[in-house]
């Protein structure tokens, strides 16, 4: 292929590899034909939005999501803080659906994290939001972050991967979260009351906001009182200046777990995809499984096809190093 410059730009496997560890797997190799390889993991709002925009250098200890303590680990750099909701309430730290009481699940901690950040000179905080334990509409962290003057001067994003409308929260999350079908209906009228007290209370009505429903309805309480919405993928995508890094490229090597239609609505393969269409960079997207026909939107390599499912799930890093290595030397069309 020549001199050629690669970028590395994957999220993570769930399950199986974090996105830090694919990019290296990649840049493994690129490095292997004698090609230069830019490392750049990313998220989506969801969990690895933390590691993607640097990782961890603190730690709070803050209410679980159970009510017990929980050492919750963020980021603050020049004034930005970075927080991901489930190190605080989230749905592993309860042992998964099994362990959590998905009616009392607080996003109590999650509000206390963001509180911290804004005690330690935080002006710009960014939240992601994937992972959660909870519907409880965001008003744990809503009263804990009581008085809201608190939050003057401080701009506050929450970095979303999903559109779903507060109310739906209910329905469409809440039974991955241990929900029974009453517990689902309860919580749907829950989050019913809950937008009108919004409402009542700071005069923002969340109920048909895109995205709202994001972590149990935790965007929408945070919007109540002053977040931003944004896409996760776009948010995370500008803090690494991606698209700068994407300029003069040859090849971008992109990636998930799963890649489906889902993938290309919000998520990051579908946002390397379109960002490196628009500028003219070829792609390549590397997964664990394609679902929905992928493959005939863009270049794909399925390490389960490949590779075979218990060394694609048991051994991923070496099978996408071998995936990219084998790419790279095969001749181009």
């Amino acid at each position: 292929m020549g001199a050629v410059r690669i970028v590395a730009a994957p999220d993570k496997f769930r399950g199986t590899a974090h996105a830090a560890d694919v990019a290296a797997a990649i840049a493994d190799a690129a490095e292997g034909h004698g090609l230069h390889c830019d490392l750049v993991p990313l998220a989506d709002g969801g969990e690895g939005t933390l590691e993607a925009l640097g990782g961890a250098n603190r730690s709070t200890i803050v209410t679980g999501p159970l009510g017990e303590p929980v050492a919750a680990p963020w980021r603050l750099e020049r004034g930005r803080a970075v927080i991901e909701m489930a190190r605080a309430s989230g749905l592993e730290l309860v042992g998964g659906a099994e362990g959590n009481d998905p009616i009392n699940a607080t996003t109590t901690g999650t509000g206390e994290l963001i509180s911290a950040a804004i005690e330690s000179g935080a002006r710009r905080i960014i939240v992601g939001v994937g992972g959660s334990a909870t519907t409880d509409g965001g008003l744990g962290a809503v009263r804990a972050l009581n008085p809201r003057q608190r939050l003057r001067g401080v701009e506050l994003l929450v970095a979303c991967d999903v559109r779903t409308r507060f109310v739906d929260a209910a329905e469409v999350f809440a039974p991955q979260k241990g929900a029974t079908p009453k517990q689902v209906q309860l919580l749907k009228r829950r989050l019913e009351r809950l937008a009108q007290v919004y409402v009542d209370d700071y005069g923002v009505d969340v109920s048909e906001l895109p995205g709202a429903g994001a972590a149990g309805g935790l965007a929408g309480g945070l919007h109540a009182i002053g977040a931003a919405l944004v896409g996760g993928f776009d948010l995370v995508a500008e803090e690494v200046r991606l698209q700068e890094r994407l300029e003069g490229a040859d090849l971008v090597v992109t990636g998930e777990g799963f890649v489906d239609n889902q993938s290309f609505d919000g998520k990051v393969v579908g946002g390397v995809v379109a960002m490196a269409r628009t500028m003219g960079v070829p792609v390549l997207v590397v997964c664990g499984q394609t679902f929905d026909d992928v493959d005939k939107r863009v270049r794909t390599i399925s390490l389960v096809e490949r590779f075979g499912t218990d060394a694609a799930m048991g051994d991923t890093l070496r099978c996408v190093t071998k995936a990219v290595s084998d790419f790279l030397a095969a001749p181009r069309r």
